[in-house]
Order: C-alpha cells, then structure tokens, then sequence
C-alpha cells in the first residue's frame, strides 16, 4: 500500500513522521506501559506531554509571556460562541469583517449574545476579494473587531494584519496558524481548529492576552468560561488526549523543520506553482480570486467544463492524487496545500493538471 497526496480541507494531510511515531506509540507510550490513550490527563506521562505542547507551540508561534496558551475540546465554531461570551457585555455591538463561508458562521454563533455588526462584507461580490480597508465601517464603542484570516472554502486569505485601532482584533486562523510569521501581540485573540495546520480534528488551540480574560463577558457556566479554562489548566473536564498529544507531535515536527519562517518558504513555492498552472492554463482552469488576495493554503479552481470534473477526479484518484472536489457550497475543485503537503505532492498535481489539459483541452 503506497499512501496518497491527501489535498483535503480538513481533516487534512498530517506528516508520515508524524503518523508512524504516533503507530509505534499507540500500543505503549515510552516508559508508561500503556497507550496514551488510555493513561490518565492527570498522570505524570500526559502532564509531560501538555506541558511539552504548550512550551513547543510558544517557540513554534513566539507567543508573548503575556499571552495564555489553552487546548480545548471541539473546533472553531465553539471558540466563536464563547468569543461574545467571554469578551462582550449582553447585546453590545461587536464588529465582523466576513470574507467568506466562515466569516458567516462566525457572525451566526454570536447573534443571540450580542449585536453582531457587518462592518465589512465581501458577498455582493462573490467573496472573490477583501474589502478595502478604507471602506469598513467600525463601530467605535465595539466590544471587539473578528475576521477570518484565510477563507478555507472560498480561498481568499488576509495578507497583512488589519489596522483597527485600540478594540482588541480577534481572528481565526484555523486554516492558515503556523503557516508563515506571525505577530501576535497585534492580536486580542487568535484561535483555531487543529485539524489543518496543528494537527487532527478534535482540539482546538486558543491564544489569548492574559488581560482580556479579566472582562466580564456574559453569565456562563464555569465550562464556557476561557478564564476557568486556564485556571484549570485546559482540563476543566477530560480534555481530548489523544489529539493534544498527536498536536504536540506536530509541532516537534515544524520545529525541527525550521520552523515556521521554512514553512513560509515553502507554502510560498507551492501556491506560486499551483497558480502558475492554472494562470498558463489560457482558460482551461480558472481561479476567480483576486491575486492579492490568493490564498496560499487553499487553491480553489474550476474547470473550463463542468462537465469534465468527474473525470479529473477519477484519473486524479488514480494517478494518487485525493480530496480535491471542491466544497459543496462553491463547487469547482479545490486543493488544500497546508504545511504538512509536501512540495513533492503539489508538483504531483501540477503535472498531473497539465498532462489533464493536454488529454481533454
């Protein structure tokens, strides 16, 4: 059995290195004469494995002293309800830029707690670009400013930081974290879902400032509480072990790659690669994104014929290439490249699009 180039969303590729230690351990963790699966989150060998987690992630991202470092159960779309009811008082206005499907969900879970204001919104034009800074309209008194960092279905990704003053900016970086540089201390809040960039489905990471977790927010329950989650050091209930350690692996693996400034370099090699052959492609493919804008994790691209693309799926399948049909709401094709796709998996596809257009053009 040979493994495939997996370009899925998410759940996503994870590293082989990553996966045959994960194998070798699974009957027994070193030392502990069991699984970690089956070893309790309060032992000496889980501890080990947290704080190793959490001490790797800080140099991975060069997360601030002053920023607190929580692994939650579930994904994203938790962290965006607890967002309004940690950070904002009942119905105070909080702003949104949406820039994609995700940017929606967002806006929705937080609509019973608060006044969700659209202060950008990209949709009248197919999500295809961001809207200019200058034409956002932020609400002065907002409890916070949220964006999407990288739109996973759509394929639009912030390049810069957006400037919004003194309000604490709040972003998921689900399906971009780790990926390139990043200042976080431009940030209240960044979060994300694992099951990307980080790791497997089912934990998700959230980098708070320390000081925001002093707002009131909302009345809630102890275990919607980010402020109680640290305090119980993200074990208020039994965590999701097994995806903490798998993320733990994960981040040795970047680190020992060299970080994330390699990192950047390489997802930089392999978008260009990928847009090139759809550029050159005189029309046969096509990617309706605005190029300054372009995703570098997430590659939407469609056919010049609908009618092809149960064929490019099927000779793709067979020629080890997997997960590329595009997400339903969008249609199309779509190649998810995140830093555990190897540069060898997207010139594969490369190859692979132009031997296609030569066949079927």
């Amino acid at each position: 059995m040979s493994r495939a180039f997996n370009f899925s969303a998410g759940p996503a590729t994870l590293p082989e290195t990553v996966l045959r230690q994960a194998r070798d351990e699974l009957l027994e963790f070193p030392g502990a004469g069991a699984s970690i699966v089956e070893l309790s989150h309060r032992g000496p060998e889980f501890m080990q494995v947290a704080a190793e987690a959490e001490a790797d992630l800080r140099t991975l991202l060069s997360i601030p002293d002053d920023y607190a470092v929580l692994f939650l159960s579930g994904g994203a779309t938790t962290q965006q309800a607890l967002i309004a009811l940690n950070f904002a008082a009942p119905g105070q206005v909080a702003d949104y830029v949406v820039t994609g499907h995700w940017g929606k969900t967002a806006l929705k879970q937080v609509q019973p707690y608060v006044s969700a204001h659209r202060a950008a919104d990209g949709e009248a034009g197919g999500f295809r670009d961001i809207p200019p800074r200058d034409d956002w309209r932020l609400s002065a008194d907002a409890a916070y400013v949220h964006y999407t960092a990288n739109e996973t279905i759509h394929g639009v990704e912030f390049r810069d930081v957006p400037e919004v003053g003194d309000v604490p900016l709040i972003a998921d970086f689900s399906s971009s974290i780790a990926s390139e540089p990043l200042d976080i201390s431009k940030f209240g809040m960044i979060y994300a879902g694992a099951q990307k960039n980080l790791g497997p489905v089912g934990v998700s990471v959230v980098i708070v400032r320390r000081e925001l977790l002093q707002r009131a927010g909302q009345p809630r329950a102890p275990i919607l509480d980010y402020a109680a989650h640290l305090q119980g050091e993200s074990m208020l209930n039994t965590p999701p072990t097994y995806n903490w350690y798998l993320a733990g692996l994960v981040f040795k693996w970047m680190l020992a790659e060299g970080g994330v400034a390699e990192f950047a370099r390489r997802n930089a090699r392999k978008a260009a690669a990928l847009y090139a052959v759809i550029d050159g492609s005189g029309g046969f493919y096509r990617n309706e994104v605005a190029a300054a804008v372009r995703s570098r994790m997430n590659v939407p691209f469609f056919l010049h014929d609908e009618a092809l693309d149960a064929v490019f799926l099927d000779e793709a399948r067979e020629a080890g290439l997997i997960s590329l049909k595009g997400h339903r709401a969008l249609g199309g094709m779509r190649a998810s490249i995140y830093n555990a796709m190897p540069e060898a998996g997207v010139q594969a596809l490369a190859a692979f699009m132009g031997e296609f257009q030569q066949r079927h053009g």
